[in-house]
């Protein structure tokens, strides 16, 4: 298998810019923020903008220049983007929300007065990741980036 066959799928394609750019973005604004480099957030969930909105939604516009409004696999891309915006605003922001609380309590608890206590908190509960889901904003530029991304593929494939 050669990568000219990975690359002849445009869904996959934009899919990856949409993704790569995203993280991208989200690094540089979290550098920004908090004036230090993470490396973490190359690859991490949640923050500014939302990668997996950046991602369905560059495949949907795609997959509607590729196929068109009455074909499956728009379908199929529409209900993906739908449940993964949904997800990232709902059940994800809450697990991020419970997450927080957990590493709260734990904190908490680890200044307790027993050492074994301290001890068997920090060995059985690591600290949790806060940052998993998405405010509607974070989902929104995220869902603009990955049109706007499928926007520019399209019209790069029109005119090449």
């Amino acid at each position: 298998m050669n990568l000219s066959f990975l690359l002849s799928n445009p869904l996959i394609n934009v899919s990856v810019i949409a993704w790569a750019s995203a993280q991208l973005l989200k690094t540089l604004i979290d550098t920004i923020k908090h004036k230090q480099f993470d490396r973490h957030r190359l690859a991490g969930a949640g923050g500014m903008p939302s990668s997996h909105s950046a991602v369905t939604c560059s495949v949907l516009l795609t997959s509607y220049y590729l196929y068109g409004f009455n074909h499956p696999v728009f379908a199929l891309a529409f209900v993906l983007a739908l449940i993964v915006m949904y997800d990232a605003t709902g059940v994800r922001w809450a697990a991020g929300l419970h997450a927080r609380a957990i590493n709260h309590i734990v904190e908490y608890l680890e200044q307790s007065d027993s050492e074994d206590t301290r001890r068997a908190l920090h060995e059985l509960i690591p600290r949790l990741n806060e940052s998993l889901g998405h405010r509607v904003r974070e989902v929104i530029c995220g869902a603009a980036l990955g049109f706007a991304i499928a926007v520019v593929a399209h019209l790069l494939r029109a005119t090449g």
